[in-house]
């Protein structure tokens, strides 16, 4: 038996291949005619100038040039930059440098209904986001070989209103393909180390963890894992009904603690970037700090769900808030917030994780038996900013939680900041302005929100990739290939 023949049947090279024939001969190739920007290679295409501008970590009256789609020039307003377009901001306004959100399941191919490139990627404009790294699954096939990689590529091609690029997937039967897929210009991997909840991505154990993090070390790829342990989890009583209590006992703190544990122990061994995906818990807080300042080389991420509810808040049957791990105690949330202050938690992204609105059972409110994901790419930086703006802390606090620092753990080079040659990815935000969340009026497939009905501070009015400015009816986003961006 071969590594590959380990690999589920939805994702062996050979049935995918025939999946892309298949596509091609009904919908012809679309990487064919994938549209280039519109910008010319000459003078200034754009300028947007205005009091508030977030730059180097201030907000100051400036005037930003854009040509060729970067920032070719940031002046003192007054200077008289001159364009074809000009943009003069609101006394309410600020532009800041766009959201790069590195965890977003689209999920299509295989499970569009739930999400696609089309709604995900408009969302994401929506919301100020001006980049999105798609996770592996739970899309079918997952990104696990070359040929799955080059599928998702071409069904995303000609349908993003934003930038995309794509994680490549860690399971048993494909460490062999993990050097084609790095080569291929994958941003890493993300594995599991419990049931993921779709049978094509099955997890890691520890041990072939260490054994998949000696490979991408070879090639220092980056390692991102769902650490939750599978052992413990397994005997706690699993969950049923409408109490959340119930689901928040049925993942214990325990569970992230020792799988945590297990990673950070595997990176040090092994010597590969690794990376803590969606962490909840606090407990963990303490072993990551000591890993850091040990050199171990190890990121962490929150989102915007651990941040801004709380178990408390969530009503029973209250479905829509379930997620995995779970959202956790108000005690809980505020010392995640600090560390983030601290630089233990390195950065904020969504966890765009959606579903149909029957998955998430939110007639019965079983927490048993609904989908755990909580769909929030389009309001992330408004639910963020909310409490940020609460706590007294700056909006150039979120922009570097939220820009910047995913932009360089991943490598995405001209990303993430407002500055002279980066990409003219932005937004324009009205920081003050509140409005109350209609989940049927969001651009989500699935009008399923856990803030449906909250209000939240901060609308996003503009958003611009490299210069173009997003209308929801062109979709002329790229797709992103690591180190090329």
């Amino acid at each position: 038996m071969t590594e590959s023949d380990l690999l589920a049947p939805v994702n062996r090279p050979d049935v995918v291949r025939q999946q892309i024939a298949d596509f091609v001969a009904a919908h012809g190739d679309p990487r064919s005619t994938e549209a280039e920007s519109a910008h010319s290679a000459g003078g200034i295409d754009l300028v947007i100038r205005g009091a508030r501008v977030l730059v180097d970590g201030q907000e100051s009256p400036r005037e930003v040039a854009i040509a060729g789609g970067r920032i070719a020039a940031i002046e003192p307003l007054g200077t008289g930059l001159q364009a074809p377009t000009v943009v003069d901001l609101g006394a309410d306004e600020v532009l800041m440098a766009g959201v790069v959100d590195a965890h977003v399941h689209v999920n299509e191919p295989g499970r569009t209904e739930w999400e696609g490139f089309a709604t995900a990627t408009r969302a994401a404009a929506a919301g100020g986001v001006t980049t999105i790294i798609d996770m592996p699954l739970n899309s079918i096939p997952s990104t696990v070989t070359v040929p799955a990689l080059d599928y998702k590529r071409m069904v995303a091609s000609g349908q993003v209103s934003v930038d995309v690029g794509f994680w490549g997937g860690a399971v048993p039967g494909n460490r062999d393909e993990l050097r084609g897929l790095h080569d291929e210009g994958v941003f890493g991997f993300k594995c599991f180390l419990l049931d993921s909840g779709v049978d094509e991505f099955p997890p890691l154990t520890p041990d072939a963890l260490q054994d998949y993090l000696t490979t991408i070390a070879e090639f220092d790829g980056l390692m991102i894992v769902h650490a939750e342990d599978a052992a413990t989890i397994g005997g706690a009583t699993p969950p049923h009904g409408t109490r959340y209590a119930d689901f928040l006992n049925s993942r214990p703190r325990d569970a992230e603690s020792l799988a945590i544990a297990q990673v950070i122990e595997a990176a040090r061994q092994t010597g590969a970037r690794a990376h803590i995906l969606h962490l909840s818990s606090s407990d963990a807080l303490p072993a990551l700090r000591a890993a850091k300042q040990s050199g171990v080389d190890i990121t962490a991420e929150t989102c915007p769900h651990y941040l801004t509810l709380s178990a408390e808040d969530v009503p029973g049957g209250g479905t829509a808030y379930k997620c995995c791990p779970p959202i956790r105690e108000g005690a809980n949330r505020e010392l995640l917030w600090d560390a983030l202050a601290d630089g233990t938690i390195d950065y904020i992204a969504s966890d765009h994780s959606p579903s149909t609105v029957e998955l998430k059972d939110l007639e019965h409110g079983d927490f048993g038996t609904a989908w755990g994901g909580i769909a929030s790419v389009q309001l992330a930086l408004p639910a963020v900013w909310t409490e940020a703006r609460r706590r007294g802390i700056s909006l150039a606090s979120v922009s570097e939680w939220m820009t910047s620092r995913p932009a360089e753990r991943i490598g995405l080079r001209h990303k993430g900041k407002l500055a002279v040659g980066y990409d003219a990815d932005l937004a324009i935000l009205a920081p003050d302005e509140e409005f109350v969340v209609d989940a049927g009026k969001l651009q989500h497939k699935n009008p399923v929100s856990a803030y449906d009905g909250k209000t939240l501070t901060g609308v996003v009015r503009h958003t611009f990739v490299r210069g173009a400015a997003v209308d929801g009816d062109k979709p002329a986003g790229r797709l992103l290939v690591r180190g090329t961006d």
